[in-house]
């Protein structure tokens, strides 16, 4: 069935889904949070967290605070299962949210399933009004938000001396320059790893942190059940849940500062001409919201969310990263090879650090990361397509600009091909830009540095310093 069919039909059959509250309990040093979610008629879902508390947090003497911040993470929870049938209603009786936060909500819902809506053939259905969505045949709103609880949570001026930084590390390059931008203060960061495995875990080490504050994430298997039937499924902001979630491990563990390592690049749309973006969550847009959110919501001298790399362009950060060899063999990027860690060379997060790296960096380094030449695989034309033209939409994956991945190329032709007829298959036909082109691109992107950005000064030195060398 055609899944804007589908979404039609498990409308009108689940008008509801229903956020009915939460419940935590600390078992020695362990904080558990289980959400109740329940999609009326259909199916109930008990997904949980798990935070560590240190000795010298009192949860009691903290206790709106916490509960704050886990209803809130269950705001974000809540849209791996509500997009199974994307009922017209959810229902939240576990807590009263003010007018401009539902449309806070909303926004969010419906920018960071944007890709969600696109893939499933929901977009081209609806029609973007505002900040909100609706549907174009029924003229419907997408989604309400209804509260069914007298339960007010407020921001609250916290007194818990917060100080130094959560580094939230995922394995890939990104984090990794984080990671070093930051390596002269290493004794007042700590590194944040949702559920870590493989090159996350593998990174942190190799960058000299031997512990981490790791919470573990469990989404219930219910949810697995109905992708399998074929109850709609797709990408959700993942990063809004790591927002989130960072959130309250930077209170437990007394950190001011949580250092995303999103770049100026995740501003730009997957589709042109929309708002459908892949990096949502990642966009300067949202971390602008998160601030004002927990600044209004939870705590008015909380924890302060923003990304360190948002000055720089994915290239930039390549430039750094090609000077931290001692990572290139561990670090992964490649979502499909997550769970195995590995790149699995035939996706379009693979080609295009294949293409970032490969413009820095000599033969012999590109093969202790990539076993085989990405470039010369034909299978990977159309994405390649997607990566470069300016007519063909981008991936849906994190990636940066066509103007950086031109310029790689340009780079990579000019440092490994002076001899044309040894082109790869995919370069076979590339427009090389001549040399003036090439050098005011070249000018363009290696001297930017984007000033929408919430980086403090100090931070703000050690990154220029970073990237002089």
């Amino acid at each position: 069935m055609d899944n804007y069919l589908k979404f039609v039909e498990y409308r009108e059959a689940y008008p509801s889904f229903i956020y009915d509250g939460f419940g935590y309990s600390v078992n020695q040093d362990v904080l558990k949070v289980q959400y109740n979610f329940e999609i009326s008629s259909l199916a109930k879902f008990n997904p949980t967290w798990e935070f560590k508390i240190s000795e010298d947090f009192n949860i009691e003497q903290n206790k709106n605070l916490i509960e704050n911040c886990i209803f809130n993470i269950g705001m974000v929870e809540l849209l791996s299962y509500w997009k199974a049938t994307c009922s017209p209603k959810i229902i939240v009786k576990c807590a009263k949210l003010t007018d401009t936060q539902i449309s806070w909500w909303k926004k969010l819902y419906i920018n960071g399933l944007g890709e969600f809506f696109y893939y499933n053939q929901i977009f081209e259905h609806l029609n973007y009004v505002n900040d909100y969505t609706v549907l174009t045949d029924k003229k419907e709103e997408l989604l309400n938000i209804e509260c069914q609880s007298n339960v007010e949570y407020k921001a609250e001026n916290i007194n818990l001396n917060l100080c130094g930084n959560l580094i939230p590390v995922g394995g890939g390059k990104d984090s990794v320059v984080t990671m070093e931008i930051m390596s002269s203060m290493k004794s007042e960061n700590m590194v944040y790893i949702v559920n870590p495995r493989g090159a996350s875990k593998t990174t942190a080490n190799i960058a000299g942190y031997d512990t981490f504050y790791a919470p573990k994430r469990i989404l219930d298997s219910n949810l697995f059940k109905l992708n399998e039937t074929g109850f709609l499924n797709g990408h959700t902001p993942f990063s809004a849940m790591l927002a989130f979630s960072a959130y309250l491990s930077a209170i437990i563990t007394g950190k001011k500062y949580i250092l995303l390592s999103n770049e100026s690049s995740a501003n730009e749309p997957s589709v042109s001409g929309t708002k459908v973006n892949h990096q949502y969550s990642k966009s300067f847009e949202f971390e602008q919201d998160v601030r004002q959110y927990s600044h209004k919501y939870i705590a008015d001298n909380g924890p302060e969310y923003y990304s360190l790399l948002r000055p720089l362009n994915e290239w930039q950060i390549a430039k750094i990263f090609a000077n931290y060899p001692k990572y290139f063999e561990n670090f992964k990027s490649c979502n499909v090879g997550s769970k195995q860690d590995i790149w699995c060379e035939n996706c379009a997060k693979c080609l295009y650090v294949y293409i970032l790296l490969a413009a820095f960096l000599k033969k012999e380094n590109l093969n202790k990361i990539f076993k085989t030449d990405m470039l010369d695989n034909i299978a990977l034309k159309e994405i390649f397509d997607g990566l470069v033209y300016e007519n063909i939409n981008k991936p849906f994956e994190c990636v940066g600009t066509k103007d950086e991945v031109n310029l790689c190329l340009n780079m990579i032709i000019r440092k490994h091909y002076e001899d044309n007829k040894t082109l790869p298959v995919l370069l076979k036909g590339y427009k090389l830009l001549n040399d003036d082109a090439y050098n005011i691109l070249l000018d363009k992107i290696a001297n930017s540095w984007n000033e929408e950005n919430n980086v403090i000064y100090e931070h703000e030195e050690l990154i220029r310093r970073c990237l002089e060398r």
